[in-house]
C-alpha cells in the first residue's frame, strides 16, 4: 500500500496521457487486424517499460530516503508551477483573442505540418505487422518525467522485492491503459468497440484543449498544495 499512499500511481495516470501512445493506438485501431497490432505494441512497450522500471527501482539506494524527502516538496512545487503555466498558455479563452500575424503564423505552421504528412512512426505502423508494432512499441516507450517520478516514489517507500515488482507491474498496467482498454473491448465486444472508438475520437478532437487546460490546472494546484504542506 505504501506506493499508493505516497502518490506513485497518480503519476501512472499522468504517464498514460501520452500523445505518442494515443496517436499510435488511434492509428492501429484504424488499420486491418487492429487487435493483432495492439497486442504487438503492448508486448513491446511492456518489455521496455517494465525492464527499465525494475532496473531504476532496484538501483535507487534506500539510504537516500532523507534526501528524497527533502527533494519531493521542491519537485512537487516545480511541477505544479510548470503545469499552471501550461494551463495558462492553453486556456480556452486564449484562442479567440489571437489574431493578425500570430494567427497567420499558426495557420501556416499547421498547413506545413499537413503537407509533410504523418510522422515516420505512424507510417511504419500503417504498413506494419504485429512484429513491426512490437519493435515500435519497444522503441517509443521510453521513461518520461511522470514515469521516473512515479518510480522514485515507489523506491522511496522501501518496498520488499515482491512488492517492488508488483508495484512496477501495476504502474505499467495503469500507464498502458490506452492499449489495454481497446483490446478488452475487441475481445468482449468486437462489434461495438470500433464504433465507440470513433465516437470517442470525435469527442476528444473537439474537447482536447479544454481537457488539457482543466487537467493541468487541477494537477498543478494539487502539487503546489502538497509541496507547501510538506514544507510547512
Amino acid at each position: 500500500m505504501e506506493p499508493a499512499m505516497n502518490g506513485a500511481f497518480v503519476y501512472a495516470l499522468t504517464a498514460a496521457l501520452n500523445p505518442t501512445l494515443l496517436g499510435a493506438t488511434t492509428v492501429m485501431l484504424l488499420l486491418d487486424h487492429p487487435k493483432r497490432l495492439l497486442v504487438g505494441y503492448l508486448l513491446g512497450a511492456l518489455m521496455t517499460s517494465v525492464t527499465l522500471g525494475l532496473v531504476i527501482v532496484f538501483a535507487l539506494d534506500g539510504s537516500a530516503s532523507t534526501a528524497q524527502h527533502k527533494l519531493s516538496p521542491a519537485m512537487d512545487l516545480a511541477l505544479g508551477v510548470l503545469l499552471l503555466v501550461v494551463a495558462w498558455m492553453i486556456r480556452p479563452s486564449r484562442e479567440p483573442k489571437e489574431g493578425g500575424r500570430l494567427a497567420e503564423r499558426r495557420r501556416r505552421k499547421k498547413e506545413g505540418k499537413e503537407d509533410k504528412g504523418p510522422p515516420r512512426w505512424q507510417r511504419t505502423l500503417s504498413e506494419g505487422t504485429a512484429r513491426t508494432t512490437f519493435v515500435v512499441g519497444a522503441l517509443l516507450t521510453l521513461p518520461g518525467a511522470s514515469y521516473l517520478i512515479g518510480l522514485h516514489k515507489i523506491a522511496d517507500g522501501d518496498p520488499s522485492t515482491a512488492a517492488a515488482i508488483g508495484s512496477v507491474l501495476l504502474f505499467n498496467v495503469i500507464m498502458l491503459a490506452l492499449l489495454e482498454l481497446p483490446l478488452i473491448g475487441f475481445v468482449f465486444a468486437p462489434d461495438w468497440t470500433p464504433r465507440a472508438v470513433q465516437r470517442f475520437k470525435d469527442w476528444f478532437s473537439h474537447n482536447a484543449r479544454r481537457l488539457a487546460f482543466r487537467g493541468a490546472l487541477v494537477i498543478g494546484v494539487l502539487l503546489i498544495v502538497r509541496g507547501l504542506i510538506y514544507i510547512l
